[in-house]
């Protein structure tokens, strides 16, 4: 039995909103946004619309609501409103779009876990473990601690998305709780207004779009736009209003002649009115710098028509009766959109000279067109096509990115660029249709196709020819991806591909390699450093686990770290000094009796002339990646004296000995600083940068590539300056070379030819 405390409240909401709390007669019915949010919130109302369930569900629903008015009695939104009100409203709208009994179980109880303290495994025992895994994904994570709001947003909006991946019924009831609390953020404070709208409109309403929710799409979008911009709102609205009064007979005059043509054509179609929202009208006065009189397609027509065929036979009937503008044409019923979309969409020329454009489409397309992967649930009892994997491809690429991406922000990041409203279709080889987002390139497209084609492509072919990676695809392109099998990412991608999953991929691919090479080089730096204190490595595999276990486990408790490979990471990011781990570690082997050997500690001591601290030597072959990289203020190649700067979190820098800038660093923090030296066999050419002082004339240009590529080097890039030409020219070459004797070869050719009056390699 209730309390008396608990009955009391009862009563006072009931006075407050009395059709809501008892299982009565239903309140009248709730039409639109502007209805009233007591009838919309009302139980019974809700009961209406469930029609579709049987009785048992209807049975669990209203379990549900009881839980939930529970949980949140006593609570009230910033309106005034009984907190109930909200969640009724919710399972409404999901109720709209005929989701199942576990949908509209979770839309009722997805603020319980979050506001109200209830445990998830308290749901799994009353509701089933489906739905309570419904209601987890919706809740946020404000339990845990974050730096910044930002960091905590994006790791809810990581978690959202993955349960969506999982389950697409987790953002449907999302986007139904977004969409009710745009419609009543009127009793809001301006500024968190301008922010719940804000992020509304970049996150929200993409998903809606990319998901095939139209109908929620342009209704997210008009109410974002009224908050975060209201008096742009209110004047487009006036001004609109006005138009619609002007054009009225324009409009109703085009809708008679074409009802005419069809009855005409023996097609019966079902046409509607349909008007541009005041957010695109904005986007495109915005976009295309317009005046709202500049503004021509306002008014559209939606021809609702039987089958597939009659689609194009009614296209025909339009293109008879008015005059169709060229490249106005787009057919998405053969190539459908990402999200699902099918219809034709065609702009004619009226009677009056202005444009208006027909989407023709059927009455299942329609469906999916307003309802996108919510059609679902409502095509089901009709028979029609799977709308269940719309957008699957894309909760998929979710699924990828997250198995690549580790930081919630990055995660969010990519999630957004895959977020687009426009697409290109694509070709491959075999006519397999790939749609991508507007600007998307080749190696978008490769890591479209499969991660492993992307990881190693080298080339592409666009309708045949040879082109750039980096080449924009248009729609109607064949692209063929050439790889290789020992290919590798380039860092350089990331400047230009524009899919989140490419994006992902390749930042993947750069952090292991990254991790892997650094692992290496701080074992080899440790060994070597441990060596100058005359010990060797204890070895950390498994074979030798149990003998030197309790050692690194009191070294890694020392260096703050929970894993031998985290301490050697750290080690060749230069996070810690190889030197100062090595003495740690030297005085824990000597507590357990391990005393320097004399040979080991000698050769480790004075093996090394060059002054720097004794750590051994690193050799470079050309084979390194991101934890070992050439200084590009002096470009060390074979053949240079060399040292190695190991930064802070950077890897080894390697200068050349006579570097300014290297001796300048070595004065600063000369514990940082390690010997290195050529391997006697590189395997692979270096960079290096030379200047040619030369007297103009025709072909200069010409006779100095052609000296180096008759001393086999290759030009890089060429830098003339921004000066005007004089009777001399000073150009900066980059050059690759094998070594210094290649270099000096390089430059006798070069000094050869005719025009050129010096050439010299330039040093910092």
């Amino acid at each position: 039995m209730p309390s008396r405390a608990f009955t009391a409240v009862r009563q006072k909401l009931s006075q407050a909103l009395p059709a809501f709390l008892v299982d009565g007669p239903a309140a009248p019915a709730a039409v639109g946004a502007a209805a009233s949010d007591a009838a919309a919130a009302s139980f019974a109302t809700l009961t209406k619309k469930l029609d579709y369930l049987d009785a048992s569900d209807i049975r669990r629903v209203r379990e549900a609501y009881r839980f939930a008015d529970e949980a949140h009695l006593g609570q009230f939104r910033a309106s005034g409103e009984p907190y109930i009100t909200h969640p009724i409203a919710v399972a409404g709208l999901c109720a709209d779009w005929k989701l199942d009994a576990q949908a509209i179980m979770a839309a009722l109880m997805h603020d319980a876990m979050e506001d109200c303290g209830t445990s998830k495994i308290e749901l799994i025992e009353r509701f089933g473990a489906p739905t309570a895994d419904l209601v987890d994904g919706l809740t946020k994570l404000d339990r845990l601690q974050f730096n910044t709001r930002e960091e905590s947003q994006a790791e809810s909006f990581r978690k959202m998305l993955l349960a969506m991946a999982r389950d697409v019924r987790v953002i449907l009831v999302k986007l139904a709780d977004r969409l009710h609390n745009m419609r009543t953020m009127a009793a809001v404070d301006a500024p968190k207004r301008s922010r719940i709208a804000r992020e509304t409109l970049e996150i929200y309403a993409p998903i809606a779009h990319r998901l095939g929710l139209n109908q929620t799409y342009r209704e997210l979008q008009e109410l974002s736009f009224e908050f975060m911009h209201p008096w742009r709102h209110a004047a487009l609205s006036k001004a609109l209003e006005r138009a619609r009064g002007h054009r009225r007979d324009i409009v109703e005059r085009v809708q008679r002649e074409v009802e005419r043509a069809f009855r005409e054509a023996g097609l019966a179609v079902q046409i509607s009115g349909r008007e541009k929202t005041l957010y695109s009208i904005y986007r495109k006065m915005d976009d295309k710098h317009l005046s709202f009189a500049q503004v021509s397609d306002l008014f559209g027509f939606r021809v609702v028509i039987s089958t597939l065929p009659e689609c194009y036979l009614a296209l025909g009937v339009l293109h008879q009766l008015y005059k169709p503008l060229p490249g106005r044409f787009k057919d998405y019923i053969a190539i459908p959109k990402a999200n699902g979309y099918q219809s034709l969409h065609t702009t004619l020329v009226s009677p009056l000279g202005t444009a208006v454009e027909f989407q023709i489409r059927t009455d299942s397309m329609n469906l999916v067109a307003e309802k996108g992967v919510a059609a679902h649930w409502l095509y089901k009892a009709h028979g029609g096509g799977d709308a269940q994997h719309l957008g699957a491809l894309w909760l998929q690429s979710l699924l990828d990115i997250q198995d690549e991406t580790r930081d919630s922000a990055e995660f969010l990041e990519h999630v957004k660029i895959d977020l687009f409203p426009d697409s290109v279709y694509v070709f491959t080889p075999m006519s397999k249709i790939l749609a991508l987002p507007r600007g998307a390139t080749a190696v978008d497209f490769a890591y479209a196709i499969h991660s492993n084609v992307g990881d190693h492509c080298v080339g592409v072919k666009i309708n045949g020819e040879a082109q750039a990676l980096r080449t924009p695809l248009r729609s109607g392109d064949v692209v063929e991806i050439v790889t290789a099998t020992g290919a590798k990412p380039n860092p350089a991608w990331l400047n230009f591909v524009s899919t989140g999953r490419a994006r992902s991929r390749i930042r993947h691919y750069l952090k292991n390699m990254e991790v892997e090479e650094s692992l290496a080089l701080g074992e080899k730096l440790l060994a070597q450093a441990i060596r100058a204190e005359g010990l060797q490595l204890p070895a950390g595999d498994e074979s030798d686990g149990a003998e030197n276990a309790p050692l690194w486990q009191a070294l890694l408790r020392w260096s703050g770290l929970r894993r031998r490979e985290d301490l050697l990471t750290e080690v060749g990011l230069g996070k810690k000094i190889p030197a100062i781990v090595a003495k740690r570690l030297a005085g824990l082997l000597a507590e357990r009796g391990v005393r320097p050997d004399a040979l080991t500690l000698t050769m480790g001591r004075y093996g090394s002339e060059s002054g720097l601290p004794a750590r051994g030597t690193v050799v470079l072959d050309g084979s390194e990646g991101a934890t070992m990289r050439l200084a590009t203020c002096c470009r060390p190649v074979p053949g240079d004296a060399i040292v190695g700067y190991l930064g802070r979190g950077e890897g080894l820098m390697v200068h050349t000995a006579e570097c300014g800038i290297g001796r300048r660093q070595l004065g600063r923090d000369s514990e940082a600083w390690i010997t290195v030296e050529w391997s006697d066999a590189p395997v692979r050419q270096f960079e290096t940068s030379v200047t040619v002082l030369l007297s103009n004339g025709k072909g200069v240009l010409a006779q100095v590539a052609t000296a180096v590529s008759t001393a086999e080097a290759d030009i890089v890039h060429i830098d003339m300056g921004e000066e005007h030409a004089t009777e001399t020219t000073e150009l900066r070459l980059l050059l690759t070379v094998r070594d210094r004797l290649h270099l000096a070869d390089v430059l006798r050719a070069l000094k050869r030819a005719p025009p050129v009056l010096r050439a010299t390699r330039i040093k910092p």
